[in-house]
């Protein structure tokens, strides 16, 4: 099946409600339907938002695939972003129809399969790393500043190379920073201390990922975590994580020993699990097409976030 997340230029996405007779009726979804013999997955995805909502795609980009069981069918949902597109929405079957913020997706209740992609609708394309060799406070507040000023909304605050008071402090400033401008700020640091701050949730390193049996932060809280491999892509899935990074998809300074993956084995890993994946290693938002076009839901980066002229 083909589905649309519709936004508009304000950046709300049009949902519609199921009618009550259908396979999980009553519900709310994103617009879409099935593939007619021959047809492509963007033609069906045209044919079927003009047929629904009577709406024109001008441009649509891939934004996640959901294979799903329930217990009486199995769906595979090819998602698609359309931002550009002509016409004024109508339910051209009586279906109500509503333009929603991101975040109030959640308020609303969708088929079970339909859950990935609002997490996938709620996110950006670029994932921000935010990191120093130097280990200097000040050079990450001048980067902090400008990622945010360059309208990067997703952030993690890594700082690998900071002592703990070190760390401590700058979360503390780059929390009260990004939560008035509506950036997402993510901590690699222990959960349990997470949740005691006003950051938005964590990041965990493969670590402490395969520590977990369980989603170590509830909502609203969102919890990322780093993937390299299958074994770690599916535990993430399975302990309930938002989205995962998996790297290195191309050879990166930070780790030149490392086996790249490269984008073929990228999209083999990422076909098999119901999670937004961005990718990262030797990346940079030059790179978002081809990512966006090997599943990838897009680019996360330290060096290839760096601005000429930004501190280095």
């Amino acid at each position: 099946m083909a589905a649309g997340v519709i936004r508009n230029g304000l950046g709300q996405i049009l949902i519609a409600r199921r009618p009550a007779h259908v396979h999980q009726g009553d519900l709310w979804e994103f617009p879409g339907g099935k593939l007619e013999p021959g047809e492509t997955v963007t033609e069906a995805l045209c044919r079927e938002i003009h047929e629904e909502l009577n709406l024109k795609v001008i441009e649509a980009s891939p934004l996640i695939r959901i294979h799903h069981a329930y217990s009486e069918r199995r769906v595979l949902l090819d998602v698609w972003r359309v931002d550009r597109f002509e016409g004024m929405p109508t339910g051209m079957q009586g279906q109500p129809i509503s333009w929603v913020s991101p975040d109030e997706l959640t308020h609303f209740v969708f088929p079970a399969a339909n859950h990935p992609i609002v997490t996938a609708a709620r996110l950006p394309d670029q994932y921000a790393i935010l990191d120093d060799e130097s280990g200097d406070p000040v050079v990450l507040r001048e980067r902090l500043h400008d990622l945010v000023s360059r309208g990067i909304s997703l952030i993690q605050l890594r700082a690998r190379r900071l002592d703990v008071h070190q760390y401590e402090a700058l979360s503390d400033y780059a929390a009260a920073y990004c939560r008035p401008r509506g950036v997402t700020l993510l901590l690699n640091a222990d959960p349990s201390w997470v949740a005691r701050t006003s950051a938005s949730g964590v990041h965990l390193t493969a670590q402490r990922l395969m520590a977990s049996s369980e989603r170590p932060l509830g909502e609203p809280y969102w919890v990322a975590a780093s993937c390299h491999n299958l074994r770690e892509l599916k535990h993430a899935e399975r302990v309930g994580v938002d989205l995962a990074v998996l790297s290195p998809v191309l050879p990166t300074a930070t780790h030149p020993r490392a086996v790249p993956l490269g984008w073929n084995t990228f999209a083999e890993l990422v076909e098999q699990i119901n999670i937004p994946v961005f990718a990262l290693g030797g990346l940079s938002p030059a790179d978002m097409d081809v990512a966006k076009s090997h599943g990838a839901q897009g680019v996360a980066g330290i060096r290839g976030f760096l601005r000429s002229g930004a501190p280095k």
